[in-house]
């Protein structure tokens, strides 16, 4: 049975929440921390980001039309990097294009949202390190990312990483479609099942180079299909039992 968690603003500060029918009871920690109800409700609309990591380790290449959209070889073993958790954008914030570059881009993945601490453990151990599942955007500075051969700056500008709207729980992440819209024009679309290492392996490999802390976010690649967007887009990746995340897009100025 699938649930849900989101973090919102209750009585001036964060606070994590927890879906009960058509409320939202607020919760007293973390629900990895086995966080209980306090009795409290939010009942608004907004949002913040579902969780706020530690590190967020992202795949590349990981889809093989991706890959080749890009002109790159699908890798051998996990081609792993890192986003600042700076990056990190809720559900009703901006996605903000910098002035350095002239190619932002979409890029819908599945997040994979981190319940346990693990180091060089067992596949059966990264199973049960997956907390949830939720809907993420890495945006990436293509250009930049083109000229540096480096992915650091091109994907770790302020807002370049909007996740949520909510964490869910209890869904099998191995064959879930991964879809992206601008504007409402479907640009992506591809199922976890074609990923060339699926979400367990993921976990299992990082976490044989890192230690993976509760409340860190692991993005599993994209498909196919990335591009542009501009100011005035609105951006949205729906991924199938999970959720949809929907940011709208503007300049930064600076």
């Amino acid at each position: 049975m699938s649930e849900r968690y989101g973090r919102a603003v209750v009585d001036n500060r964060a606070r994590w929440v927890k879906q009960e029918g058509e409320r939202w009871a607020v919760l007293d920690k973390e629900p990895w921390f086995g966080g209980e109800p306090t009795g409290e409700l939010f009942d608004g609309d907004y949002f913040l980001a579902p969780v706020k990591p530690g590190k967020i380790v992202c795949v590349g290449r990981n889809y093989r039309a991706h890959a080749a959209e890009l002109g790159n070889e699908v890798p051998t073993t996990p081609l792993i990097f890192l986003k600042p958790p700076t990056a990190v954008a809720g559900p009703q914030d901006w996605i903000e294009r910098p002035a350095a570059s002239e190619q932002v881009e979409h890029e819908a993945e599945l997040g994979l949202i981190i319940g346990q601490w693990i180091r060089d453990d067992t596949v059966e151990a990264a199973r049960a390190a997956v907390f949830g599942l939720t809907c993420v955007n890495d945006v990436t500075a293509r250009d930049i990312q083109r000229a540096e051969g480096k992915f650091t700056r091109a994907k770790g500008f302020d807002s370049f990483c909007p996740v949520g709207p909510h964490i869910t729980t209890g869904v099998d992440p191995l064959d879930l479609e991964v879809r992206c819209t601008v504007n409402g024009q479907e640009r992506q679309k591809g199922r976890t099942s074609q990923m060339v290492f699926d979400p367990y392996q993921l976990v299992l490999f990082i976490h044989s180079v890192m230690t993976l802390e509760p409340g860190d976010l692991i993005l599993t690649g994209t498909p196919a299909g990335v591009g542009p967007i501009v100011a005035g887009d609105s951006v949205t990746v729906a991924i199938e039992q999970v959720g949809e995340l929907t940011n709208r897009v503007q300049d930064r100025g600076y």
